[in-house]
């Protein structure tokens, strides 16, 4: 990822998450360093976006590993979705396709699906600090 790509990811997050919620993200990354992350855009199916956002942010509550899930609409495509990950690890990732509540979650979404746009992967460098 080149410095515009990582900047982009801060500035995306700092404008996803209250101030409170990012100064805890701030504090937790601080803490632990993660080493993974990864940014994926998901096209809903006409007029699902909302819904799929919604399942999509109610599924990430508990996931080991995980520091950020963040979720936002894109402003260009009225279909699209943004999705930020910060994870400890790439197998804490994958680890994480198999929860019950995440696996519940793909079986709700899956059929409000369209595709899926770019996906970048990452190692977090810099804290969220503005």
């Amino acid at each position: 990822m080149n410095r515009r790509e990582h900047l982009a990811l801060l500035a995306m997050a700092a404008m996803l998450l209250p101030a409170s919620k990012l100064r805890a993200l701030e504090t937790k990354m601080e803490e632990a360093d993660p080493q993974y992350g990864l940014i994926g855009q998901m096209i809903a199916q006409p007029g699902q976006r909302a819904a799929l956002a919604a399942i999509l942010a109610e599924s990430t509550a508990e996931m080991p590993g995980n520091f950020a899930y963040l979720v936002g609409e894109d402003s260009a495509n009225a279909d699209a979705l943004w999705i930020v990950e910060i994870w400890s690890d790439k197998d804490a990732h994958a680890a994480s396709l198999g929860l019950p509540a995440v696996q519940a979650a793909i079986r709700l979404a899956r059929p409000m699906i369209a595709g899926f746009g770019q996906r970048i992967e990452f190692r977090p460098v810099a804290s969220l600090r503005r």
